[in-house]
């Protein structure tokens, strides 16, 4: 479903990525790992169309990024480390806004706007500005937005950033259950937040991919099954291959 071949990305003279190539399909988490500036944004914003790789090819849902930018939109939900959202509007019209913006109307639209209410927790901030929320709430509004059109790809820079614990709890377990239908990739620099989530890493610094594979094969001295252990194994293979880099 997600398909990045050789992509680099120039900002003038400062080159952001280097030659990435990984894949992600349906019904698989991919988690995006590397310290800030590791070059994970760039990335997702090709996935996006949000610009133009300088080089190499980006598919998504077997369109090319670059060559059908609308069929690509039309099949992803997209959560950027900041969402796009009106402060001004209510949470339900700013989400019924992104709703007819994807096109859906009637039922369809109302059936979406009453299951994203449901799933991501915003009943009781349903009729609330965007701009009173706190930051886990604009959090959720963004994931809603990404989630309205049942998309099969779904691209979430960050998706746990600002939550409580409990919050973090409820988003894993939504992402783990949408990831029976869709390819998620997302984003982090929290480590716990991989392990929890991911069934393949991706582990990138300066720009470039510096191992992808499933945690049992990154961390193979620990079972998956103990969380703490896998992380702090998982720790081990990501500050050596940051600092050998």
């Amino acid at each position: 479903m997600i398909q990045l071949e050789n992509i680099s990305m120039n900002y003038g003279s400062f080159q952001a990525v280097k030659n990435c190539s990984f894949n992600v399909e349906k019904g698989r988490i991919v988690g995006l790992l590397g310290p800030n500036g590791a070059g994970k944004t760039t990335l997702m914003k090709i996935l996006a169309t949000q610009i133009v790789p300088t080089s190499g090819r980006a598919m998504v849902a077997g369109f090319d990024c670059e060559k059908n930018p609308k069929e690509v939109r039309a099949n992803i939900g997209y959560l950027p480390e900041r969402a796009p959202l009106y402060d001004d509007m209510e949470v339900r019209e700013y989400l019924d806004f992104v709703a007819r913006g994807r096109g859906l109307k009637n039922s369809l639209l109302k059936d979406r706007l009453e299951w994203v209410k449901d799933r991501c927790a915003l009943k009781k901030k349903w009729c609330t500005p965007i701009g009173e929320l706190s930051k886990g709430y604009r959090q959720r509004v963004g994931l809603a937005q990404a989630l309205i059109h049942d998309p099969p790809v779904l691209i979430l820079d960050e998706p746990t950033s600002g939550l409580d614990p409990l919050q973090i709890i409820e988003i894993r377990d939504l992402i783990k259950d949408l990831a029976k239908e869709k390819a998620i990739l997302y984003s982090s620099h929290i480590i716990q937040e991989i392990v929890a989530l991911s069934d393949r890493v991706v582990i990138i610094s300066e720009g470039s991919i510096k191992a992808d594979g499933p945690i049992q094969e990154l961390a193979p001295d620990f079972p998956i099954q103990e969380l703490s252990r896998a992380q702090a194994d998982l720790e081990k293979v990501f500050t050596t291959l940051i600092h050998h880099s």
